[in-house]
């Protein structure tokens, strides 16, 4: 895909030629928007790349550009700076852009993974039951559990596996693991409770 968009050498007058492509498409034209594409595509790829260093990205980035120029082309200011040099500007700012944002994914799935960790040590519900009664109580009360409850609150609690692995070894996903074991959990509290008064 990379070489869709190999870079093409400008000529000192093609600046002015860019303008007036530019121009072109501010009026809705097509055609010069085609040229426009093939003369800068791969220097606007180019850009993209060296900053986001991830070809699909780049390659998202340039089409996002150029859709970009479609839209917003009345914007582009000769007196301010070359044809070129804006398409870079707009390239460049959305590389960084999407930098930013993958970064900040990237934290927050670290920041989401740490709490799951924490969480799978840490939950408020199966401290309540389990500080509530003793061990034994509780597992005397698992048969009351559905099958799907009971095997993951064993996998979790009895096998001291973390939700992430409870779902691998079920083959679900962490999320049913999640809902399973929070379910086993409200219900024994509630089993617990009911029997502690009967």
């Amino acid at each position: 895909m990379a070489t869709l968009y190999a870079p093409t050498k400008l000529c000192a007058d093609e600046s002015e030629t860019l303008s007036e492509l530019i121009a072109g498409v501010a009026a809705g034209d097509e055609a010069p928007f085609v040229r426009l594409y093939d003369a800068t595509a791969g220097r606007v790829y180019g850009m993209a790349v060296r900053v986001v260093r991830d070809q699909g990205h780049a390659e998202d980035i340039t089409q996002e550009v150029f859709a970009e120029v479609w839209n917003k082309a009345r914007q582009f200011d000769p007196a301010r700076g070359t044809a070129l040099g804006w398409l870079l500007t707009l390239a460049h700012r959305r590389a960084i852009d999407r930098v930013r944002s993958e970064q900040s994914r990237r934290d927050r799935e670290n920041q989401c993974l740490t709490m799951e960790v924490r969480r799978s040590y840490d939950d408020p519900v199966s401290d309540s039951v389990i500080a509530k009664d003793s061990g034994e109580r509780v597992q005397a009360n698992l048969d009351d559990l559905t099958h799907l409850q009971r095997q993951a609150l064993q996998l979790a609690y009895y096998n001291g596996l973390t939700y992430r692995e409870t779902a691998g070894v079920l083959g679900v996903s962490l999320s049913t693991v999640k809902q399973r074991i929070r379910g086993a959990m409200a219900r024994l509290a509630h089993i617990v409770d009911e029997r502690s008064f009967a």
